[in-house]
């Protein structure tokens, strides 16, 4: 499996029903085998093992819980422990202990949505997700990213500038330097090999109306 994710550098992405592999040395997409759930707005990691747990999203009208697991080995979509909060929007982010913490997103209780604080570890060895604790601030469309500390960052999102450090140890989020600017879809977040972790673009919605943003900053 590590051979076809590093060695060979493919990436796996997936949406509707179909789902295709890219290979960069050739700038070629190729198909693999199809999810079992038609779903947009849902995340999807590369785990250590090679294999992409696929968590969350919509599912025609409707938020999902469902999950599942593709082994590029064999090409192939099965599914894995639903979450617990069906959820999109979300960001998911793999931590050093092999597990995906999975934060925040969009919701659907009637006769709303609403925009979540909740949070849940997935553990690929169990296949199951457990919940941990909540963050802060409610937020969806955020960025995150894992730190040299071992702590994952949550910034921004939709509506807010204020961002979280969720600590694996603890299960606990608190609250860091907020941002400068408000971001949610579309914005992106790196961490730089000196530990600082650059944020830029993103758009925010206002009275209905998309702003989008240049701006770019530095976490230290």
């Amino acid at each position: 499996m590590i051979r076809v994710a590093v060695t060979e550098q493919r990436h796996h992405e997936a949406g509707g029903t179909t789902a295709e592999l890219y290979d960069p040395s050739t700038g070629t997409f190729s198909v693999t085998g199809s999810p079992n759930v038609g779903r947009v707005q849902h995340t999807a990691t590369l785990l250590p093992s090679g294999e992409v747990p696929i968590a969350g999203g919509a599912e025609g009208t409707a938020y999902t819980a469902s999950a599942e697991l593709y082994n590029p080995a064999t090409g192939t979509f099965t599914l894995t422990g639903r979450i617990h909060t069906s959820r999109g929007e979300h960001a998911a982010t793999l931590m050093n202990t092999g597990e995906v913490l999975i934060a925040g997103g969009l919701t659907y209780i009637g006769p709303g949505y609403q925009i979540l604080t909740s949070a849940e570890v997935y553990n690929p060895s169990a296949g199951k997700f457990t919940v941990t604790g909540s963050m802060s601030q409610f937020r969806e469309s955020q960025v995150a990213t894992l730190l040299t500390s071992g702590e994952v960052l949550e910034a921004s999102g939709y509506p807010t500038i204020t961002a979280e450090l969720y600590n694996p140890s603890t299960g606990k989020f608190r609250f860091t330097a907020s941002l400068n600017v408000e971001r949610d879809q579309g914005a992106a977040i790196v961490l730089l090999p000196d530990g600082v972790v650059l944020v830029t673009g993103g758009n925010l919605l206002r009275d209905g109306k998309p702003y989008f943003t240049n701006r770019a900053e530095l976490y230290h």
